[in-house]
């Protein structure tokens, strides 16, 4: 267990870090990471030895409320924050009420903004749903020779940009392994 400040100047004890995130790289050891958007399903997280929950910003006070301990990664809703200004009003909060990083699916403009002002930021790859109609439907990204070139290249701009994570959805396991041997 990790003693930090979070952003809203409260000392509290984490599960993991994003220093502890990056130091996992390359380890073996896997992290896990659910959805919990009330304090109830935060507590249950804890209670099970989940390291890191994710929910939409807005939830991250109901979420702190069940858990002071795990990794809270808010994400940043499409429809929530459109424009620069609202993104960074809403990672702002989120961070400010609790949450420890942020995530967006967003493009590359965005994941360096938010990084610039120190807001650790996750990206989003592979399969992400609400761009789904971009890839033709529910399926598994990276089967491909010119889709895997796309998703390394993409890793590499996120990486770039700032970001200090990626969450990956339904990316083919063989493209997978070695976007992570290299990066």
């Amino acid at each position: 267990m990790a003693r930090i400040f979070d952003f809203g100047g409260r000392e509290v004890e984490r599960s993991v870090t994003v220093a502890g995130l990056r130091a996992l790289k390359g380890s073996g050891r896997r992290i896990a990471q659910v959805t919990a958007e009330t304090a109830e399903e935060a507590a249950a997280a804890e209670a099970a030895g989940i390291e890191m929950v994710v929910c939409r910003a807005a939830n991250v006070p109901r979420v702190r409320e069940g858990s002071r301990r795990v990794f809270v990664t808010a994400a940043l809703g499409f429809a929530d924050a459109v424009t620069s200004d609202e993104i960074l009003r809403t990672a702002f909060s989120a961070i400010t009420a609790g949450a420890d990083a942020v995530i967006t699916g967003r493009g590359l403009d965005t994941v360096r903004m938010l990084a610039n002002e120190q807001i650790p930021v996750m990206g989003h790859l592979g399969f992400v749903p609400r761009k789904s109609t971009w890839v033709g439907g529910i399926r598994a990204v990276g089967k491909t020779s010119a889709e895997a070139l796309d998703l390394w290249d993409r890793f590499r701009r996120l990486e770039d940009a700032g970001a200090f994570a990626v969450e990956c959805e339904i990316i083919a396991a063989e493209v997978m392994a070695e976007i992570n041997r290299r990066t």
